[in-house]
């Protein structure tokens, strides 16, 4: 809920800050007719910076942590282009607190492919255990 919730918050403030200059173009164009050049012009390159905006916010939450919204790091490249029956190439992120991992897959021969997440109950404990039992 938290990761959704960050998502909404995000859009909302684009919204937010996005309709004062919205609101600018329309006071600036106020006399002009419906399909004059200038004002659909900038409107049309406001819908595209809007569109922009968005595309870069959701693009952002795809590569945060579901538990704890960190960006993910440590890109792991996996699979092999030469031998695509035996493992699809595909890039793991990871989350530094070791909540999950993001899978994200290179090669979309099916279409297109949901970067697949999974969590990790504790993974830190588990490697501090491993340590422990080598000494």
């Amino acid at each position: 809920m938290k990761y959704w919730g960050y998502l909404v918050a995000k859009l909302v403030l684009a919204a937010g800050l996005l309709y004062p200059v919205w609101v600018l173009i329309q006071l600036a164009f106020r006399h002009a007719r419906p399909f004059d050049l200038p004002h659909y012009l900038t409107m049309f390159a406001f819908g595209l910076v809007s569109t922009g905006i968005a595309w870069l916010l959701v693009w952002d939450q795809r590569y945060r942590c579901r538990t704890c919204l960190r960006r993910l790091r440590m890109p792991i490249q996996r699979g092999s282009w030469t031998h695509v029956l035996l493992g699809a190439p595909h890039t793991e992120y990871i989350c530094p607190y070791g909540h999950g991992t993001l899978s994200v897959a290179e090669l979309q021969i099916t279409g297109r492919q949901e970067p697949d997440w999974a969590p990790h109950e504790d993974m830190w404990k588990e490697l501090f255990s491993l340590e422990e039992t080598k000494k």
